[in-house]
């Protein structure tokens, strides 16, 4: 699996692979300062949920690059991570963990306070990468030899630190010798689908068959979809859950043909904090991505755009929610209150 960035120790920065230039091009790009890493965050040059929570770890330990740096640029750094995307729950829930640090050796001389924040942020990207393999063998005890799953968005190696969320049944499932099909909605409008999944499951050697968004319900309709596999950007308490735009729609599509349709998401994706769906603030991007997509113009000058981000997904809709802690199902009030009581740990998001 392709990471979507590494820590250069000698260099003392990130080697970040630009998601933007795929799949024609897979260009690393040197990452020096927090100001760098938050427009990588962005401009989509790093993305998925669990890739962003790693990056912004990783760019808090940039601000202690220069050799006069101190703790009020680390604090000043996790201020300006925060400010870059208000929907994943998991940048919140890294920079929480990197202010912990920051405070805990706030007094300590640079060298010190910079090997105990990479020390955390290594933390935070191990700990991703376990989870994903978790995921994926969570995933597969829902997911059978042989079934025709669709997916939506980008939810693999490089919008986490290994196996992915939901790529991750597929991806595992193909070590195992256990064989899924997969269909990829391209996911627009900035086609993470096919840009990224579709070239990760062709990298990876697992069967994928590309379809616009639009021509879902036309296959599912044929009777040619078994399962519904997506990812998450925050899980609220109540099981609601905020992911790539177009998710809801094929929640209720999924419903009406009567298709399981699954949620897979690491444990720090949850927002306890979060009553419900309504309360997730949605990121609207620029016009221009849906008006001049990759550069060219399709819409008429002056016409009014409105581009949301991610959309939210009523838990009514959702057959299961797959962590890398197991499986939960309805009532995911309940359920997600019994992990937590389980976990004993409070994830509080700071959005």
């Amino acid at each position: 699996m392709i990471p979507p960035l590494y820590w250069n120790d000698e260099a003392f920065r990130v080697e970040l692979l630009d998601q933007t230039l795929l799949p024609v091009e897979e260009r690393w790009i040197p990452i020096e300062t927090p100001e760098q890493m938050a427009e990588a965050i962005r401009k989509l040059r790093v993305r998925g949920a669990p890739a962003i929570g790693i990056a912004a770890s990783y760019g808090v330990v940039l601000a202690l690059r220069a050799p006069e740096s101190h703790v009020e640029m680390v604090r000043k750094a996790i201020a300006l991570l925060r400010q870059t995307r208000p929907t994943a729950v998991n940048l919140f829930g890294a920079l929480r963990r990197m202010e912990a640090v920051a405070d805990a050796y706030a007094t300590a001389d640079r060298h010190t306070l910079a090997q105990r924040l990479l020390a955390e942020a290594r933390a935070i990207e191990s700990e991703d990468r376990e989870a994903g393999r978790r995921l994926g063998a969570y995933g597969l005890e829902v997911l059978k030899e042989g079934m025709r799953v669709l997916t939506h968005c980008h939810t693999g190696g490089v919008a986490t630190s290994g196996y992915g969320t939901a790529l991750a049944p597929f991806i595992l499932g193909k070590e195992r010798g256990i064989r899924l099909e997969a269909w990829v909605d391209e996911t627009r409008p900035l086609l993470q689908g096919s840009r990224i999944t579709a070239w990760e499951l062709q990298k990876a050697g697992v069967p994928a068959t590309l379809i616009t968004d639009s021509m879902a319900a036309h296959v599912m309709q044929r009777g040619w979809v078994d399962a519904v596999i997506v990812g998450a950007d925050r899980i609220a308490a109540n099981g609601d859950v905020a992911n790539k735009i177009g998710t809801y729609g094929l929640a209720v599509l999924a419903r009406a043909h009567g298709i399981p349709f699954y949620v897979s998401a690491p444990i720090s994706t949850i927002d306890f904090e979060t009553p419900s769906g309504e309360a997730i603030v949605i990121e609207e991007r620029d016009p221009r991505e849906i008006t001049h997509g990759f550069g060219r113009q399709t819409a008429p000058e002056g016409i009014r755009v409105y581009n949301p981000a991610f959309d939210v997904t009523p838990a009514s809709l959702i057959t299961a929610i797959i962590t890398d802690q197991g499986i939960l199902r309805p009532p995911y009030a309940e359920a997600l209150q019994a992990l937590r009581e389980r976990l004993d740990t409070p994830m509080v998001s700071k959005a």
